[in-house]
């Protein structure tokens, strides 16, 4: 099996955009903690000779694994956890990064984290979790470019 390498139509900024008023529908965290959970059902499948040492992600409570690929000069990502909450970060983080640059990953903060309020309403192991996931991110971003 091989990771999806298309390259998403928006940019960067507009993926972030896009997030933060898709989950602004929601008033309630309960509905927003739903549509996270749809987002992480909706994951392409992830091989289980693909969960191996090399793309589990250290510091997060779940079982979490991000594997990366480098084509045409962007970096793709593919993951899965074993937690449905994790699972829709997974979608989420993706979802912003999947189909960049190194460049653009390494010049573009995740704004969306706070913005949809995740800094104040995910526990602090899932936080943790989220911002290890980004490190890996970012830490590829650093290798590839």
């Amino acid at each position: 099996m091989k990771i999806n390498t298309t390259a998403p139509s928006n940019s960067i900024t507009e993926a972030q955009e896009e997030l933060i008023g898709e989950f602004g529908f929601f008033e309630d965290w309960m509905d927003r903690y739903q549509y996270l959970i749809d987002l992480g059902k909706q994951l392409s499948d992830f091989p289980e000779d693909w969960k191996i040492q090399e793309y589990k992600i250290e510091g997060c409570q779940s079982q979490v694994w991000i594997k990366p690929a480098f084509e045409d000069g962007r970096l793709f990502f593919q993951g899965i956890s074993d937690s449905a909450i994790v699972s829709g970060l997974i979608a989420v983080v993706t979802r912003v990064y999947s189909g960049r640059t190194p460049e653009e990953i390494k010049t573009t903060p995740p704004e969306f984290i706070n913005k949809i309020g995740f800094t104040e309403h995910l526990s602090p192991t899932r936080s943790n979790g989220l911002h290890a996931m980004l490190d890996s991110i970012f830490g590829y971003a650093d290798l590839a470019g």
